[in-house]
């Protein structure tokens, strides 16, 4: 008989990537609704705040921070705050704050709509 443990667990993470990809835009915004924020100091609350099931990696955070700047949903600032190196702050916009709205309402239609399936599944089961 194989062994599905391993299966299992790649699907597992395959579905966390896929979800972190996409719910990173909501998780970014919302963490700005917040207050500015640096780039890694974004990363590492992702990791820390979504349990680690929205553990976005460089290479996708800051493609995504590039995105919103460009599409003017966020701004950035590079700040050296008495550090030798500088940092550069992300804040959210007005038209970022509008984007959030959707986005938050977009995300709460698909929970809620994957919520009502499932339970009207489980009511099925035999």
């Amino acid at each position: 008989m194989p062994d599905t443990t391993d299966s299992g667990s790649a699907t597992l993470a395959r579905l966390r990537r896929e979800l972190a990809r996409g719910t990173a835009e909501l998780a970014v915004l919302s963490m700005l609704r917040t207050g500015r924020r640096y780039g890694y100091d974004l990363m590492k609350t992702l990791q820390q705040a979504g349990g680690g099931v929205l553990e976005i990696k460089e290479g996708t955070l800051y493609p995504l921070l590039h995105r919103l700047e460009d599409a003017g949903h966020i701004t950035a600032v590079w700040e050296a705050d008495g550090r030798a190196r500088p940092r550069k702050y992300y804040a959210i916009t007005p038209s970022g704050r509008d984007h959030l709205r959707l986005l938050r309402t977009e995300w709460s239609g698909l929970v809620n709509g994957m919520r009502d399936l499932l339970d009207a599944l489980e009511e099925e089961a035999p």
